[in-house]
């Protein structure tokens, strides 16, 4: 069977973020790749029902997603913070978040960025199954 390619944007971000942080992170990681728009954005659970990723969520037009630290503790990722694997236990969380949703075989296609003053962080990951 075959499905159109998943191209799901993982976030990270401080508590004291905004929203422009967030789209900032976002918009590099996705010219970091091909330039393409993302199917849905995903963040740890608890980050997920925060208002500014749920406000980005919207104006994008796509799913916000949340995964649990537990999955993506499972995940190798090419960035490696010790801040981040102390409290998540990966080495990146917005590599691990978009590995973990876009699912079996995904990989990045924009490695981790970090948004202009800092505050957020985004990634790029893409699978197509033939």
């Amino acid at each position: 069977m075959e499905r159109d390619a998943v191209r799901v944007a993982g976030i990270g971000f401080r508590g004291g973020a905004e929203m422009a942080s967030l789209s900032d992170a976002l918009q590099k990681a996705i010219d970091a790749s091909d330039g393409k728009g993302v199917d849905a954005i995903v963040t740890e659970s608890a980050k997920a029902r925060s208002k500014k990723f749920r406000e980005l969520a919207q104006v994008l037009g796509v799913p916000g997603l949340g995964v649990s630290a537990e999955d993506m503790a499972q995940m190798m990722t090419p960035t490696q913070s010790q801040r981040i694997i102390d409290t998540f236990g990966t080495g990146s969380l917005c590599e691990a978040a978009a590995l973990v949703a876009a699912g079996a075989d995904a990989e990045l296609v924009a490695a981790r960025v970090v948004s202009g003053d800092g505050m957020a962080t985004a990634a790029i990951a893409d699978i197509k199954e033939v």
